[in-house]
């Protein structure tokens, strides 16, 4: 398949803010226009010579529906820059980043910020349907009498909560929670508990190291308006080891499940936004390219296993390039829990389920050193609008700094999907870059 790359010239993200069962200092809107802004600064070109702006976001405010258009309004890119807001849940970062390069290909666009953002401590607290039929019997009460039997139908129940985002976070056909999908997994490939704190614990610790070396470069510290700063990734935990995360009780299948708080993703609220460019803006504007994307591929699958969305969709794309799995130099997983990316690694190992579902042997074991090299959601977050934008540009980021040149970033995608982008770090310019 012909694929004319397209060039990554920079980004940045936010802080990635854990929940913490209340509002964040930010909305979601605040957080991509601070990690926009200073995106934009740094770059030869004006906001006004964006072609548009694209945004993933699974979870807008009702106020910030689309998202794209505000923020693109926000950052001074000027009412001729148009802005949309593309919506594939946890991928919906990589799919802004992907609809981008199909403009910029098919000739629409030259220069487009994308990315990916969610503010999920901001999900809104909703009111049961039993409440809301209730409310509308109230406004339809005319006379005292009619209000006062109404108000005697009201009964404590209609008051309970309904969170959003426990909604957003359970799959409506296969009527299983995210984490019931990765304790599928676990079942399916005998994944311990052992092995999933084991995983987890060594993603707080490698976040950690990468923190004190200075890799995060793409992270821009932001303020709230209470004038706090906000620096780093606030979920990472020092003390983070197999022994303590072991003391945790299962979340998404009591009493019995493995699946817990420690192991699974945090709920986060952050940004993360980069500038795509054709070859004839990186010349116009003399940009100098981090990388480019060499490829893409979309995968479906049963919403019940969802978290082997990355085997399917990246395998594709090795196939089309003659790669093993160890033929590229890093990878980014997403880390929606561990026992989710521990069962893509023991999928594409094992060569009954590679025969059964890929319709080819077994690609082996997928070198550890090579995978989530500075840790990944577990420790740094998940705000799924964000992540597949942030796993795309952090892997870019970790290449460079080693000197490598390909990698794949992947991603699961609740519903029963999966995404992959294939990379390739550039040289100072264009034409120093690697040919693909």
């Amino acid at each position: 398949m012909a694929f004319e790359p397209i060039y990554i010239v920079d980004g940045t993200r936010t802080p990635f803010l854990k929940a913490r069962n209340r509002p964040g200092p930010f909305s979601a809107a605040d957080l991509a226009v601070q990690a926009g802004r200073e995106l934009l600064l740094r770059q030869p070109f004006a906001p006004e010579d964006l072609d548009e702006v694209i945004v993933g976001c699974a979870a807008p405010a009702p106020d910030e529906t689309n998202i794209g258009r505000i923020i693109a309004l926000r950052l001074g890119c000027g009412p001729k820059v148009g802005g949309w807001t593309v919506m594939r849940n946890c991928a919906s970062g990589m799919q802004a980043l992907d609809s981008a390069l199909l403009n910029i290909q098919a000739g629409r666009a030259d220069l487009i910020l994308a990315g990916g953002v969610d503010a999920l401590s901001r999900a809104p607290v909703l009111v049961s349907d039993e409440m809301v039929k209730w409310l509308a019997d109230w406004n339809a009460a005319r006379s005292i009498g009619a209000r006062l039997k109404t108000l005697r139908r009201l009964h404590p129940r209609h008051l309970a909560p309904v969170l959003a985002l426990l909604r957003g976070l359970t799959d409506p056909v296969a009527g299983l929670s995210m984490g019931q999908t990765a304790e599928n997994l676990a079942t399916h490939f005998n994944i311990s508990r052992r092995a999933m704190d084991e995983y987890a614990a060594q993603s707080h610790a490698r976040t950690m190291r990468a923190r004190h070396d200075n890799a995060f470069q793409e992270i821009v510290p932001v303020v709230d308006d209470r004038g706090t700063l906000h620096e780093h990734d606030d979920g990472v935990r020092s003390d983070s080891t197999p022994e303590k995360l072991s003391g945790l009780k299962p979340v998404f299948d009591k009493p019995w499940g493995n699946i817990t708080a420690g192991n699974s993703s945090q709920v986060t609220d952050g940004a993360a936004m980069l500038i795509l460019a054709s070859e004839a803006a990186v010349t116009r504007w003399q940009l100098r390219p981090l990388g480019r994307i060499l490829d893409v591929q979309w995968a479906a699958l049963d919403p019940a296993v969802m978290g082997l969305g990355p085997v399917h969709a990246a395998t594709p794309i090795l196939d089309r390039h003659g790669l093993g799995l160890n033929d590229l130099d890093l990878w980014e997983i997403n880390e929606a829990f561990a026992a989710q990316v521990l069962a893509c690694l023991a999928a594409w190992n094992d060569d009954a389920w590679c025969r059964e579902h890929l319709g080819r042997p077994a690609l082996g074991q997928l070198d550890p050193e090579r995978l989530n090299v500075d840790g990944g959601a577990i420790a740094i977050g998940h705000p799924v609008g964000a992540s597949g934008a942030r796993i795309v540009l952090h892997l870019l980021h970790a290449l460079r700094a080693r000197g490598l040149r390909r990698g794949m970033a992947a991603i699961c995608i609740g519903g029963g999907q999966g995404g992959a982008m294939l990379l390739e770090t550039c040289d100072s310019d264009v034409q120093g870059s690697v040919e693909a």
